[in-house]
Order: structure tokens, then C-alpha cells, then sequence
């Protein structure tokens, strides 16, 4: 073994003063006439080559466009029995964009608390102008305040919301006449109306779902405020995706998606309730059937693509050490919290020998142009590939929602007054995907390629009217959005 590292170690360095990359040199040395080894040999750029075709390679050809076919059939299975997904919420409404008024907000994530009020000026203003957030404040969710059991924790925030409402709105209230407020609760709940659901285990660290598991999370916000002389009423709770939809969906009247991309990823979509299956809709009053024909569903993107997507031997290594293989198989492959793992284990082909040398005898060599240009390309191809996942899905939705249409259309007789309106949808020629999130908005050219493959899947619809799917950012949008659902309660 003395004798291998002696030998390993002078043909490194030998090729280092040869003005080699560390990566160069030690393959120069792996590759080199050692018979008896038994490691494949293989150049940079035969790996980099193999690489791409195995992350990139099935998106290519039909390949995408195969897999968004794929997509589909889950979700429209999605759509009629899993109780996991597809998940209809209580928001039947888009804005009309007249809505005009100031609006408190609330926004609780796994970090920060926000507390803003959000003034409406109406579409007609144009897209830039028509939101505005007058003022915000930020509170950071320390441990301390995740360590806060029950009710204490939303003591803490009934207290920074009377601060907020102290300091920036001059309005009275009473409990005849309780301040309106929206929820954006990046949390799960059993939603039971638009403003009350049940409160879940909530996960991410925190303690105050504890003795209040089961109980309405409208009645704890209020009771919390209620004890600092502050009567609110929660008329609208809504999650991330939701919240992103509806934000864009006031300056765009083309928005029908919010997608969520960051840290996770998730999709909402506006569906026609018939595309629905009944029992997904639990306990509802018979009224709102009446009133509504669409519904923003909470898709769960990230649940999908189990046995249906292309596995590269990285993917099944993360998956290997991931507790839940099985859960969120197209969250594994696209969001923000995985594409670094990934990009990781793909280059551990490479670096394997590299951390045994350093470890045995560390270098202050500095990585070569050569050896970052090798990541920086395997970061590229994990990067497109996600980028095209993403569009399959966008694109399987988007179809499953014109189809949905078309459907329902034929079921309106003639002299229904919906029948315009679902008329009018099926022949948009635009349909605005509002997106969020840190790995779409931030990561370089991943909002482009998306864009463009996209693109691509609509040339390849049989529709003989010109179609475009157009991704829209919307900033700040679990408080504009909050802002919008309670203005539609309001209207």
C-alpha cells in the first residue's frame, strides 16, 4: 500500500509540474500503464460526455415531450382519486382587477413572520403600478419563538401584528366590526372554508401546533388577537402557490398558474370544478357548488413523476440516502433543496480520488480553469434538466386545464351565462404562468431554458390557434396574493 501511495503521489505531482489540473493528473495517472488497475479508463471529456447524455439525453428528441404525456396521465388520475394531490381549495374567485383598497396581510414562514398592508389600485393602472405594499414589518421566527408551545406561539404573533396595526393603520375596529385580515400559512391544514381549517402538525421545527391539533386556525388567530384588545376576523387563508396565482392574476387576467420554485417546488392551478373528482372536495356547503365553476387546486407538483421519470445513477444514490424515496419524486430531480446533491454526487466521480489525495496530503494547489469548468458543466446539465421538467409539468397542466374547458363547455347549454366566459378562456391565446422562488428567479439562465422549452412543447400541440404560455414573475407574492383573496371576499 506504502508502495502505491509513493508511486500515486510522484506521477501526480510530476503532472502538476507539467502544468496539469489536479483533475488532468490524476487521471493521467489512473489512465496511465498501471495494469493491474481495474478503473475503466475514461477522459474528462468522455465523462462530461456520458454525463450529459445521461441527465440530458432523455430530455432531447420526444424525450420531453414524452414524459409531459406521462405527467399528464398521473394528474389527471391525480385529479379524480389521490387524496395526497390535485387538492381543490376553497378559492373560487379570480379578480376581476377593479378591486381597489388597502389590505392587511399576513405571511408566517419557516423563518419569517410578515405583517403588510398591501394597497390595490386596479389593473387599469397598469401591471407595474396596480399592487403596492405601503408598509411592512419582518419578524424573525428565532428558535426561541419555534420553541413556543400552542397558544404561546400565537400570543407572539397576535403581539407583533397589534404592533404593526398600531403603527401603520388608522382604522377602528370592534368585535361587531373586526378588521379583515388574509393569511398566506406556508404550513399544512384541512381547509373547511375559505377562512377557518383545521391546524396539522406543523413540522419545520416548530411547537405551537401542540394542543391545537384539529382546531380551527381562524378561532386561534382571532382568540390570540382578541387578547390584546384586537378583534380581527381571518377571512382568507391560502398557501404559497395559491397566493402566487392570484397575485399575477389581478395585473395579468391571463394567469391561470402560480408556480412555486425555490427550496420545493409546487404548482397552483385554476380548474374547472367538473375536471374534479367529487370526493376530493370533502364536506362542503351545497352553496358553493352553485357559485363556483373554477377552483384554484393545489396540485403538490412534487408528488409526481414516480416510475415515470429518468433516473441517472445519481438520482437513485440521493434517493438511496433519502428517509422518503418515494414521496416527491419530481421534487427530487428540479427544487432548489436537491440540485446541489445532485450535482455533488455526479461529480464525485471525479472527485473521489481527488478528497482521498488531499486528505492523505493536503495542496495548496488551486482548482484549474479545466477542473471548474467541469463542474460548472455538470452543474449545467442538472440545472436544463430540471429547467425541462418543470416545462413538461407546466405544459401537462396547461392542457389538462384546456381540455378541462372544453369539456365543461360541452355540458352549458346556450343560454348559460358561463358559457362566454369558458369561451373566452379556451381561446386566449396567452396564458400568463405566474412563478416565485429563489431557483427560477436567481439561478442563471434556468428561467430562459424553461421558457424555451416550453416553447417547444407548444409547437407540438395539434391546437390550430396560435398558443402561448408566457412566465411571469411576481414579486412579493404571498402578500399581494393574501391582499387579493381577501379583496375578492370583499367584492
Amino acid at each position: 500500500m506504502a508502495q502505491f501511495r509513493k508511486a500515486f503521489v510522484a506521477a501526480v505531482v510530476k503532472s502538476l509540474l507539467r502544468g496539469k489540473s489536479l483533475i488532468q493528473a490524476i487521471l493521467a495517472y489512473w489512465l496511465s500503464g498501471n495494469k493491474k488497475d481495474s478503473v475503466p479508463k475514461k477522459t474528462l471529456q468522455q465523462f462530461l460526455k456520458d454525463a450529459e447524455a445521461a441527465l440530458v439525453g432523455p430530455i432531447s428528441g420526444n424525450g420531453l415531450q414524452e414524459i409531459s404525456a406521462k405527467l399528464k396521465e398521473q394528474i389527471l388520475e391525480g385529479l379524480n382519486v389521490d387524496m395526497q394531490c390535485m387538492l381543490p381549495s376553497y378559492s373560487h374567485q379570480l379578480p376581476a382587477g377593479s378591486e381597489v383598497g388597502q389590505y392587511l396581510a399576513l405571511d408566517v414562514g419557516g423563518s419569517t413572520l410578515r405583517v403588510a398592508l398591501v394597497e390595490l389600485r386596479g389593473r387599469g393602472v397598469g401591471s407595474e403600478n396596480a399592487t403596492e405594499i405601503v408598509s411592512i414589518q419582518n419578524y424573525r421566527i428565532t428558535k426561541d419563538v419555534k420553541d413556543l408551545e400552542g397558544m404561546a406561539f400565537f400570543e407572539w404573533m397576535a403581539a407583533r401584528i397589534t404592533e404593526t396595526i398600531q403603527s401603520t393603520l388608522n382604522r377602528p375596529h370592534s368585535a361587531e366590526n373586526p378588521l379583515p385580515i388574509a393569511l398566506a400559512w406556508s404550513f399544512p391544514i384541512e381547509q373547511t372554508s375559505l377562512g377557518g381549517g383545521r391546524l396539522a402538525a406543523m413540522g419545520k421545527g416548530f411547537l405551537a401546533d401542540i394542543g391545537l391539533v384539529g382546531q380551527d386556525l381562524g378561532d386561534i388567530v382571532r382568540t390570540a388577537c382578541k387578547n390584546r384588545d384586537l378583534h380581527v376576523e381571518l377571512k382568507a387563508i391560502l398557501n404559497d402557490s395559491s397566493a402566487c396565482l392570484l397575485s399575477r392574476a389581478y395585473s395579468h387576467s391571463s394567469t391561470r398558474f402560480g408556480l412555486i420554485l425555490g427550496t420545493g417546488v409546487n404548482i397552483a392551478a385554476y380548474l374547472p370544478v367538473s375536471a374534479i373528482g367529487r370526493t376530493k372536495f370533502g364536506e362542503r356547503p351545497a352553496g358553493w357548488f352553485d357559485e363556483a365553476s373554477h377552483v384554484i387546486v393545489n396540485t403538490e407538483l412534487g408528488m409526481f413523476g414516480g416510475k415515470i421519470l429518468p433516473l441517472t445513477r445519481w438520482d437513485l444514490q440521493l434517493l438511496k440516502e433519502h428517509p422518503r424515496p418515494d414521496f416527491q419524486p419530481l421534487e427530487y430531480m428540479t427544487s432548489g433543496m436537491y440540485l446541489g446533491e445532485i450535482v455533488r454526487d455526479t461529480s464525485a466521480d471525479l472527485s473521489e480520488a481527488i478528497s482521498c489525495f488531499s486528505e492523505k496530503y493536503p495542496s495548496s494547489h488551486t482548482p484549474s480553469v479545466v477542473d471548474m469548468g467541469a463542474i460548472k458543466a455538470i452543474a449545467s446539465f442538472v440545472s436544463v434538466r430540471s429547467s425541462a421538467l418543470i416545462a413538461s409539468a407546466v405544459y401537462a397542466l396547461w392542457d389538462i386545464r384546456l381540455e378541462g374547458d372544453e369539456k365543461f363547455l360541452s355540458t352549458l347549454p346556450e343560454s348559460s351565462p358561463l358559457r362566454h366566459k369558458v369561451e373566452e378562456d379556451i381561446k386566449m391565446e396567452k396564458t400568463t404562468v405566474a412563478f416565485n422562488g429563489s431557483v427560477i428567479e436567481h439561478y442563471p439562465g434556468y428561467l430562459e431554458n424553461c421558457q424555451r422549452y416550453i416553447n417547444e412543447l407548444l409547437d407540438t400541440h395539434p391546437s390550430t390557434q396560435p398558443k402561448a404560455i408566457e412566465l411571469v414573475s411576481a414579486k412579493e407574492s404571498s402578500l399581494t396574493g393574501a391582499a387579493v383573496a381577501l379583496a375578492c371576499v370583499d367584492s
